[in-house]
């Protein structure tokens, strides 16, 4: 810790050799796995976080995930980026996430405490351009690629505080009665803090057995673990925490060595009561004692100890010990029993999604009925509360998610995880401020379609990554996604989907307006009429016809858009919805008015403001209104500009809200981003 202070008051390369310091400080702690370089770290970021220097505290990510692959840069700055309060955009890429997150830190003064980094590559990514931040970085060796960092390289602990760190499950008489066995235990641990909290728990677990007892148990702990592969095969460095693990696990009681075991399944290394117990197939008491006696013996460390309030206590797997409990798993569970337990977790963690949803459905309701009938340990108080969990263990549900789809073998219960993922999202966050994780989710859905040959299943998830890459201003990679689609939902045979055609070519039109490129777009909402015409769907066919006329309107060509928009309020007509019909009328007379045809647009207006007359809405009414007037002063009839005009104002001046036809607000019949289509007509007509 002294070490750590002093570096951070020590000058760069870059100031000593008279340059302005580019990057924020970066501070190494390095050491192999069970050496404590991770509580090191930790301890030393939270004292710089509470010092006062760095008023945006203290930001948190871990690199690696627990089997060892390297955490991507997007989901490491995504997770930066939620702790600072911003949105990252849904679906951004390692580049993109990564500049959002250096500019963001631009203006900030934190320190970000980065764990596990699997190379230079990946921290220098996420390294802030300048030096209000500073990095604490925990890694297994130098990270040489990365300029002007600081390393503190961690080994054993010193003999004398070896010995203490035993004496916590030893207890002071044992070690004052054979200091010499004390000290033989620790140096055969390798003074690692890992290996000796490990023995220190099994001294606890035993208070009878001496110290020389442990050594023995210890000199015999790494015979009772699988044979390690590749490069822990022959490293002398691995031994004394594969011992001191081996030792502690062959004292375990059945049912507790099973679980320890099993927990190399926990999505993200994360573990909660629900977790445990359906991994055992044992009652929620029964695993949460025994999750306390792993934190005891420094087999878990606890992961959110100031959690929010109502929710349980998380767990972490220390990242020493995953390779361990992933050989163990291996060897000594059946394969069938392992997928069991996993099928077990992951309907616990659609049970309790799905619970989480119920808590937004009204009293009475078919969902509201469900969750009371569940069992304590799984109901939620409220609405809030559900909440409050779906954020505390949203990363290890998004690790679940990924993990049941990788897995390849129990794709039913991936998509039902998935599935109840995104539905407690949108009912928790809603779509817009979901939209980063739904990104996510549907990519795995994709990832499931396309093993399985689930073709409806693949177009959705294509249409959906499409509609989020649109929302995001990713217009080329949208329309990727609405090729992509369409090629699927074509099929053959029974793999058609006329339904998921007739969307995606709508989506593409859509796409096209967004680009201004009017006549593409035309082209294929023309397209998407032609199959709404084939399966009768007149709904859906004058919705189309309104786009477009609205895209024709802004590419100038006025006959092809009054042509529509009348092809638009026909099908309105015929459907019998007077309003959509009678907004379709109102689009058409304002086509009319742009053309010049001031007498034929004066008409059609006072017939879309009969219609409006009858739906009650009172707005539309006052829109004709000032539609009348602007064509009556065209046609020098002031009077009668001036009573409409009248009219239209004391109907926007009510002081209550005016009736309208529900779902008005939405018609899609009208031009895509409303009086904006009128502004830009206007510029190029009048």
């Amino acid at each position: 810790m002294a070490g750590l202070r002093g570096e951070i008051e020590r000058a760069g390369l870059d100031t000593l050799a008279g340059r302005p310091a580019p990057r924020g400080r970066v501070l190494l702690v390095a050491g192999r796995p069970g050496t404590g370089r991770t509580a090191l770290a930790e301890a030393f970021a939270a004292e710089l976080a509470a010092s006062g220097d760095y008023p945006d505290g203290l930001l948190t990510a871990r690199l690696t995930e627990p089997g060892g692959t390297p955490v991507t840069v997007e989901r490491a700055a995504r997770e930066l980026l939620a702790q600072l309060g911003v949105a990252a955009p849904a679906g951004g890429g390692d580049e993109d996430l990564a500049d959002l997150l250096r500019e963001t830190l631009d203006t900030r003064s934190a320190v970000l405490l980065l764990d596990d980094i699997a190379g230079a590559e990946q921290l220098a990514e996420l390294v802030p351009e300048h030096r209000a931040c500073v990095v604490v970085a925990v890694a297994g060796g130098p990270l040489t690629k990365v300029p002007d960092v600081r390393p503190c390289v961690l080994g054993g602990l010193d003999r004398p505080n070896a010995i203490r760190l035993l004496e916590r499950g030893a207890g002071p008489v044992r070690i004052t009665v054979d200091p010499g066995a004390a000290d033989h235990l620790a140096e055969i641990c390798g003074d690692l803090p890992a290996a000796l909290k490990l023995t220190a728990g099994w001294l606890a677990l035993h208070p009878d057995h001496t110290l020389v007892d442990a050594v023995r148990g210890f000199a015999a702990g790494a015979e009772r673990l699988p044979s390690p592969e590749g490069d822990a095969a022959s490293d002398p460095a691995e031994l004394p925490l594969r011992r001191a693990f081996g030792l502690v696990h062959a004292a375990l009681p059945a049912q507790a060595a099973r679980l320890l075991r099993l927990l190399a399944l926990a999505p993200g290394g994360l573990v909660d009561d629900h977790v445990a117990a359906a991994l055992a197939g044992a009652p929620i008491g029964v695993a949460r004692t025994l999750l306390d006696d792993f934190v005891a013996f420094g087999l878990l460390h606890a992961a959110d100890p100031g959690g929010p309030p109502g929710v349980g206590p998380g767990y972490r797997v220390p990242g020493c010990l995953a390779p361990l409990l992933s050989g163990l798993l291996e060897a000594e569970e059946r394969p069938g029993e392992v997928l069991l337990a996993r099928a077990r977790m992951l309907e616990r963690t659609v049970r309790q999604l799905r619970a989480c949803l119920a808590t937004t459905e009204p009293a009475g309701s078919p969902a509201a009925r469900w969750l009371s009938e569940l069992p304590r340990a799984l109901r939620f108080e409220s609405p809030k509360a559900a909440a409050r969990w779906l954020d505390a263990r949203l990363p290890a549900l998004l690790a679940a998610a990924r993990l049941a789809v990788d897995d390849g073998e129990l794709d039913t219960l991936a998509r039902r995880v998935v599935a109840a993922l995104t539905r407690a999202l949108i009912a928790h966050r809603g779509t817009e401020e979901a939209a980063p994780e739904l990104y996510r989710l549907h990519e795995l859905v994709l990832g499931v379609a396309e093993r399985q040959g689930l073709t409806r299943e693949q177009a959705a998830a294509l249409l959906n990554l499409g509609d989020l890459d649109v929302r995001t201003g990713r217009l080329a990679g949208a329309l990727t996604r609405y090729r992509a689609a369409l090629e699927v939902a074509r099929g053959e045979g029974d793999a058609a989907d006329p339904l998921a055609v007739g969307r995606t070519l709508e989506s593409i039109g859509g796409t096209y307006a967004e680009l201004n490129d009017w006549q593409r777009a035309a082209d294929w909402y023309g397209r998407a009429v032609a199959l709404a015409q084939t399966r009768d769907d007149l709904a859906a066919e004058a919705r189309l016809q309104g786009r477009i006329g609205a895209v024709l309107s802004y590419d100038g060509q006025l006959e092809e858009a009054l042509r529509a928009w009348r092809a638009a309020a026909s099908a309105h007509r015929r459907c019998g919805d007077a309003h959509a019909y009678a907004r379709a009328l109102t689009e058409a007379a304002r086509v009319m008015e742009y053309a010049g045809q001031y007498e034929e647009s004066e008409r059609t207006g006072r017939e879309a403001l009969r219609l409006a007359a009858g739906t009650g809405d009172q707005r539309l009414q006052a829109a004709l209104r000032m539609r009348l007037a602007d064509t009556a002063d065209r046609l020098g009839r002031t009077d009668t500009a001036a009573v409409h005009r009248a009219v239209a104002e004391q109907i926007l001046a009510a002081p209550e809200e005016p009736p309208h036809t529900p779902g008005a607000e939405r018609d899609s019949s009208g031009p895509p981003e409303g009086n904006t289509c009128e502004t830009q007509t206007k510029r190029r007509h009048d």
